[in-house]
């Protein structure tokens, strides 16, 4: 029988995970169920459930919270834990407390073709509320041709590519919608074109609300292997989440800044916190909703923009403005072109402005406080041309052509974007019969040139 008794331990537990992962401070329960698994003081936490959602939050720099079944003598329990990075350290709270009946294995049966984890084939994935992956089977990666450990933190797409069934329908928009499980969904891997199945269970927050999928993936045996295909989205998959996805999120979104700015009255200090977390998840999901629909779009082999007569100047204006408040609250200032600068330009006015939106909200991401942000405007007799500078790290040489790939980044542990922002923006500069380039050294910040053509019916002089 346990030596938990929920009658005695708390129902909420604390404790702060040292960068070294011992424990430097823990409630009681926690400490009791750490020595149970033979944990001692100064030594790495031993509960390796608690352990890895605390380095994964340390790793990726975000709240993760998950559902974790834990061994306990004869029994188990069932804890939620939310795990907060702070510093160097990370703040565990851990709630539930369920004493449930120890795990047993069962014979699986040939018909139960949805069970999870039937075959040998088969591995387990899990994502947060955003679909970020934070957890996949590690031995999974060397049978299929990837690498399970840096996968953690990307969005799900970057694993996976969705089909869809014999119905025309994507499993996987119903889930969302419905908050129901997902089965059959029919996929590939980005790494190697091999078709699986996902099947998956929503899984829930203390409050009731979505926090992310606990999935399998099913290999699908045959005896062809089909070469692998262009990572490409289907307008049916963009669409659909579209449709599905955004009215429900803003309202999310627009709840949990209530809760969180305590419209209503007065909330608890860490429901507050939590409810900026749920917002900032749907605010990533939201901008990757943005990002797949646009990237169906670019990636058409008919994608094509129509050139209108712009103002270079004045879109970069624009673009800087926008980000004005987020420059402020990073103590970051924006140098922007001067206001009777005019730069005439060909190019489709809302992209470019989306273009220059991203460039900017890198630069001011990654540039440290105090310092600023330069956006420079100029023309020659074929081009205009936006630089935007940055004081940050910079880009080492070898990384620089990979930036501008689908779902990559330089850094994955560093608070960002999807790894599709990038990719995107130079898909759509160089259909507007221009270019996207980056010049950087590490230490010396990163300067991204975006190009077009220079507007030859318009002979106006750059002031």
């Amino acid at each position: 029988m346990s030596v938990f008794d929920p009658t005695t331990e708390s129902p909420i537990a604390h404790a702060i995970v040292a960068p070294d992962g011992s424990l430097s401070f823990a409630d009681p329960a926690l400490i009791a169920l750490n020595q149970r698994a033979g944990g001692m003081r100064g030594a790495p936490l031993a509960v390796p459930q608690l352990a890895t959602i605390a380095r994964l939050a340390r790793r990726l720099g975000i709240v993760v919270s998950r559902g974790v079944v834990v061994a306990d003598d004869e029994a188990d329990i069932d804890l939620w834990v939310r795990a907060q990075p702070d510093g160097e350290n990370v703040r565990l709270t851990v709630s539930g407390w369920r004493e449930i009946a120890a795990w047993r294995p069962t014979r699986p049966s040939p018909d139960a073709h949805h069970d999870f984890l039937g075959s040998d084939t088969d591995w387990r994935w899990e994502t947060d509320s955003a679909l970020r992956l934070t957890f996949v089977t590690l031995d999974a990666g060397p049978k299929h041709g990837f690498d399970a450990f840096a996968l953690l933190g990307q969005p799900l797409t970057a694993m996976f590519s969705f089909d869809t069934g014999t119905d025309g329908a994507l499993p996987i928009l119903d889930s969302l919608a419905r908050r129901r499980a997902m089965t059959a969904q029919p996929a590939r891997l980005r790494s190697s074109g091999r078709p699986l199945t996902l099947t998956a269970n929503v899984r829930h927050d203390a409050s009731g609300d979505f926090a992310g999928f606990v999935g399998a993936a099913r290999m699908v045996i045959d005896d062809a292997v089909p070469p692998a295909e262009p990572a490409t989205l289907s307008s049916t998959f963009t669409s659909g989440l579209d449709k599905a996805l955004r009215i429900p999120l803003a309202r999310i979104v627009a709840n949990a800044d209530s809760i969180n700015a305590q419209a209503d009255g007065p909330v608890q200090g860490d429901y507050a916190d939590y409810a900026a977390d749920i917002a900032s998840a749907g605010r990533h999901l939201l901008e990757l909703v943005d990002d797949l629909v646009d990237l169906q779009a670019v990636e058409r082999p008919d994608f094509a923009l129509a050139p209108e007569s712009i103002d270079l100047a004045d879109v970069a204006r624009r673009a800087a403005g926008l980000l004005t408040v987020r420059a402020s609250n990073a103590d970051v200032a924006i140098v922007r072109p001067a206001m009777d600068m005019r730069v005439p330009a060909l190019g489709d006015f809302r992209r470019v402005l989306q273009i220059l939106v991203n460039l900017v909200g890198n630069a001011v991401r990654y540039s440290p406080a105090g310092s600023h942000v330069a956006v420079d405007v100029t023309r020659n007799d074929t081009h205009a041309v936006v630089v935007v500078a940055d004081r940050g790290k910079g880009v080492a040489l070898e990384d620089q052509a990979r930036i501008f790939e689908k779902f990559e980044r330089v850094d994955p542990s560093e608070a960002g974007g999807n790894g599709l922002g990038l990719y995107i923006a130079r898909r759509l500069a160089r259909a507007m019969q221009g270019d996207l380039t980056i010049e950087s050294a590490p230490g010396n910040g990163a300067r991204f040139i975006l190009t077009l053509p220079a507007n030859p019916a318009r002979n106006q002089d750059q002031r």
